[in-house]
């Protein structure tokens, strides 16, 4: 995380002897050093240390090679899952055909989100006993609950069938049981309405960029509404973060007059930015500890650039060569082609090679077209030290302020005077004319706005559109819509398999 996080990566990421999945591998870890949680967190730094632990599991969205960005984004309909051959990233290929099974399903989307559970399961215990400020126990408290109910509502989104674990369970862990979604569901609405109070409006972006605030609390709340149909609670939400639609918020939230802005590497934490992952290119990640959890860099970066790329002409963007997963799909470069977001989306390499301003070898599934939001360029590597490909440093958005325009436009059901207003201002401010608001029309501005972003799957499945525009690639009703669990999760164990998988 932004805040700090350097002089507490050591403690973060030994403080917590607990369990981190159901399998072997964890059951069977024995605790190191002194970092245990009956002799930790004896003052504020320790508490504090125990935080930052509890924040390192955002990194999930765009950190390690099983992130969630890429490997949502290769299940829909804007992008294949590419890379160098049918089998490179074998979960993210079988999730991208819908062959998805309990083998190839990447134990860490489940594992990773229980680790930072039960971090913070540990933290909200001890907290209370602390010897520390205790407006900052409030605040520790009230982060810990949303962060809770960020991983758990990851979790119950991709695999719906989980357990619920609201306090540390220690080797009992062989008898745990799945709740029920609705349970889950439950237990996520009261962190958040629980952690807001305590929770500032604002954090100085300097010090504390990446924190949970009042606003982002409130974004995710709506947004957990949202999936569960509550569409007035939703709506009441959303409004609180939105304000006047093109207006700064309470909170000092704005849109970016410029779209593009958005993705320059060095704009982080800005007005638009509502919830939003920390990464940094100081972290010297190296090939031993990549996905880890102790690395800081971007992965998404190196994941969607083109291989072997060669700059020839001065039309050409100066990029340093990755992996080419997430080529866009013909589809979705159709349908941005004449859109402002176009240029920032989509970078065209088969025009580039068309007039000899660059080359590049062509990946698994190559369509010549590349998510631009995200490739970086030859500036923006590292020359520190560590592999450079490992510590790119572009942040990523889990929650924008376009994103809670358009959630809270979908919740008033796509008519009447303010969800026009959200859709205009998500279109003007890429100086797109005002169309009629219906909830096609806000689908369809979701789809063009956020593409690449990791959107676009749930939004087909919430909506039940998945099973028409996924068909051709394999999904199937009453599956699919869902993950299997990890083999690894259900050995040993009282975890019952998800529906129609292995």
């Amino acid at each position: 995380m932004k805040f700090k996080i350097y002089k507490y990566l050591f403690f973060a990421s030994a403080i917590i002897a607990t369990i981190v999945s159901c399998s072997d591998e964890y059951l069977d870890v024995e605790p190191k050093g002194t970092f245990l949680s009956s002799n930790y967190y004896q003052n504020q730094e320790e508490a504090f240390a125990g935080l930052v632990a509890v924040y390192d599991v955002m990194r999930k969205n765009s950190g390690g090679f099983d992130n969630m960005i890429t490997y949502l984004n290769a299940g829909s309909d804007d992008h294949y899952a590419g890379g160098g051959n049918s089998s490179d990233g074998q979960g993210i290929q079988d999730f991208s055909s819908y062959n998805l099974n309990a083998i190839s399903m990447p134990s860490s989307f489940w594992s990773d989100h229980y680790q930072g559970i039960f971090r913070a399961n540990i933290l909200i215990l001890k907290l209370p006993d602390v010897p520390m400020d205790d407006a900052l126990k409030v605040r520790y408290t009230a982060e810990s609950k949303a962060l809770r109910a960020h991983y758990y509502f990851n979790l119950v989104r991709m695999f719906k069938n989980i357990p619920l674990l609201t306090e540390p369970i220690g080797s009992d862990i062989y008898n745990v049981t799945q709740a029920s979604s609705e349970d889950v569901y439950t237990q996520i609405e009261t962190d958040l309405l629980e952690a807001i109070d305590g929770l500032p409006s604002t954090v100085d972006a300097a010090s504390e960029g990446g924190r949970f605030t009042k606003g982002a609390a409130q974004a995710l709340l709506g947004k957990v509404y949202l999936y569960e149909n509550k569409n007035v609670l939703a709506a009441e939400q959303l409004a609180k973060v939105n304000g006047t639609p093109g207006q700064t918020n309470q909170y000092g939230n704005k849109l970016l007059t410029n779209f593009d802005d958005l993705w320059v590497v060095a704009n982080k934490f800005n007005s638009e930015s509502i919830l939003e992952v920390a990464h940094t290119n100081v972290g010297l990640a190296g090939w031993g500890n990549w996905g880890s959890g102790t690395d800081e860099g971007n992965t998404v970066n190196v994941m969607v650039g083109p291989r072997s790329y060669v700059k020839k002409g001065s039309n050409a963007p100066d990029l340093p060569s990755g992996w080419s997963f997430n080529p866009i799909i013909p589809e979705l470069y159709d349908l941005l082609k004449t859109d402002p977001r176009f240029d920032a989306t989509v970078l065209d390499l088969k025009a580039l090679v068309a007039s000899g301003e660059a080359e590049y070898v062509g990946g698994y599934q190559d369509t010549g077209y590349f998510l631009n939001k995200f490739i970086p360029t030859k500036a923006d590597e590292s020359a520190l030290a560590g592999d450079a490909v490992l510590n790119y440093r572009q942040n990523t958005y889990v929650i924008r302020l376009a994103d809670t325009y358009l959630m809270e436009a979908e919740a008033l059901g796509g008519s009447g005077a303010r969800a026009q207003a959200l859709l205009d201002a998500v279109r003007a401010r890429v100086g797109l004319a005002s169309i009629p608001v219906t909830m096609d029309a806000i689908m369809a501005e979701r789809r063009l706005e956020l593409a690449g972003e990791g959107h676009r799957w749930f939004d087909l499945v919430r909506t039940g559109k998945a099973a028409t525009v996924l068909a051709d690639r394999g999904f199937k009703a009453g599956t699919n819509e869902i993950f299997p669990i990890p083999y690894k999760e259900l050995e040993n164990t009282k975890i019952v398999q998800n529906p129609n998988y292995n």
